[in-house]
């Protein structure tokens, strides 16, 4: 694979330029992730940038999944409980029907319940409690 230099300055520009910390560009199989962290060392701020270049091809085969996904069905923040120190709707382990709640996703602040759409076992939680998710996305897998 051939990097483009001229694409990762031009991200990392537009870091400065819109005031951002991370950045995604995605082509065809090429995906190229730049972030920006600011260290800090005898309270002087040091900024620091990271960019990370994948295939796809080359990852396919850790995102294969075994089981039943049930993904978000919109782009939003993910939340596992109704509210902070709630129960949570779902554990790795537990047994959930069809229609049952397991997530909420928040967009644009209303709350969308988001319903399994099978029966089975939780074998994997795949987003962090306060995530941004996308449409799309792979949030639970059954078993």
């Amino acid at each position: 694979m051939k990097i483009n230099k001229k694409i990762i300055k031009e991200l990392s520009d537009y870091l400065d330029e819109f005031n951002l910390t991370e950045l995604e560009y995605t082509e065809k199989d090429t995906k190229i992730k730049v972030s920006k962290n600011n260290l800090s060392i005898n309270n002087q701020s040091i900024p620091t940038s990271k960019v990370n270049l994948s295939s796809d091809t080359t990852n396919k085969k850790e995102d294969v999944k075994s089981g039943i996904e049930i993904i978000s069905p919109i782009i939003g923040t993910a939340y596992h409980a109704p509210e902070p120190g709630a129960k949570k709707f779902v554990e790795i382990g537990k047994k959930i029907k069809k229609g049952e709640t397991v997530m909420i996703v928040e967009a644009m602040k209303t709350m969308n319940h988001v319903p399994s759409t099978s029966d089975g076992i939780v074998k994997k939680v795949c987003v962090e409690d306060g995530q941004p998710v996308e449409f799309g996305q792979t949030i639970i897998i059954l078993e």
